[in-house]
């Protein structure tokens, strides 16, 4: 169910709105601002197509476009006129949002940051991309891990970004610690549409955890971004999808993170984010809770190497015009605290 879009709330619901924002190109600081009053009239709006909306989120790249461009001038930072704007915004409609923005890194590449600002207008979950879309993507890799965050009407809310949901580790860490609506914020083009489709109904399923997503909609006259707005609900089932790639449609729907706890608890068949963890036990107690993975114990080691490293083609960004890298990553002091 999904309430009919969210029309029909229900006690324990929580409304969501995915808006398929049309793709900008912003390349100049007056680009930029006109770019971010879209986003809070699209806030306004959102407020305005949906009473019960507790929600809106907006896709990764909503106020820099695809370009990639690292220009310093339209790089923003927390205390910047862009976020202040985001903030009055969700103050002014009474609504929770997440955002998207390019953050300047002085010790490196910008972060490609993911914010979701409550509608008191403070930030609750500031979150850095972990796995940007190489080759193509020059951003910083996030260093915070994954924040999971009590969002509106209590319910456990984290973000990814984009690429993040290719691996299912990212969704399997959110659900660990305790997310129970996944917000997936992308760019993607019409190229990535199944399996995006399909990542979105896996993380949800394996994880037993409601997943909304949505990409930048329409073409900037270079890249055809398409939309796809779409949620999930803990069983994979898909409850409300944005078909129609019409840009700045705003797609609804209600979730229930009661049904979601009351899953984990009760389910016994693919109660997977639970067996995972003790497996086999119907045969020993508690099940085995041992880690029989190679690749994990290896990447926990730092030894993380493939049986066809040595033969791997691409390994930086030189195909898409950036110079190799020089410098070691290493987490910074503000992230790891």
């Amino acid at each position: 169910m999904n309430g009919l879009g969210g029309l029909n709330k229900s006690p324990n619901g929580v409304v969501i709105g995915l808006v398929q924002l049309k793709l900008p190109v912003v390349q100049t600081q007056a680009d930029l601002a006109a770019q971010t009053a879209r986003i809070v009239e699209m806030t306004a709006k959102a407020r305005r197509n949906l009473a019960t909306m507790d929600l809106v989120v907006f896709p990764e790249y909503a106020l820099h476009g695809l370009s990639m461009d690292i220009n310093p001038d339209i790089m923003c930072s927390m205390d910047g006129p862009e976020v202040a704007a985001f903030k009055q915004a969700c103050i002014e409609n009474d609504i929770w949002g997440c955002f998207s923005i390019m953050e300047a890194n002085p010790g490196g590449m910008p972060y490609n940051v993911g914010l979701i600002i409550d509608n008191k207008g403070e930030v609750q979950l500031y979150y850095r991309k972990m796995h940007p879309w190489v080759p193509v993507e020059p951003w910083e890799p996030g260093d915070g891990g994954i924040p999971v965050i009590e969002g509106p009407h209590g319910c456990k809310l984290s973000l990814i970004i984009c690429h993040d949901g290719m691996f299912p580790e990212m969704a399997r860490e959110a659900a660990y610690k305790g997310a129970e609506i996944m917000l997936r914020t992308a760019g993607y083009t019409a190229p990535i549409r199944d399996s995006w489709k399909f990542t979105n109904q896996s993380n949800a399923f394996c994880n037993l955890m409601v997943t909304a997503n949505v990409c930048m909609c329409g073409s900037d006259g270079t890249f055809d971004s398409m939309g796809e707005g779409m949620i999930c609900n803990f069983d994979g089932s898909i409850i409300a999808h944005g078909t129609s790639g019409r840009a700045d449609e705003i797609i609804t729907a209600e979730v229930r993170p009661d049904l979601v706890r009351e899953a984990r608890i009760n389910w016994g068949v693919e109660n997977n984010i639970y067996q995972f963890g003790h497996r086999g036990y119907v045969a020993v107690k508690g099940g085995a809770q041992d880690c029989p993975y190679t690749y994990m114990t290896d990447l926990a080691a730092g030894q993380y190497l493939l049986p066809w490293e040595d033969e791997i083609k691409t390994t930086d960004g030189s195909d898409f015009g950036f110079a190799a890298p020089t410098r070691v990553f290493v987490p910074t002091k503000e992230a790891a605290e």
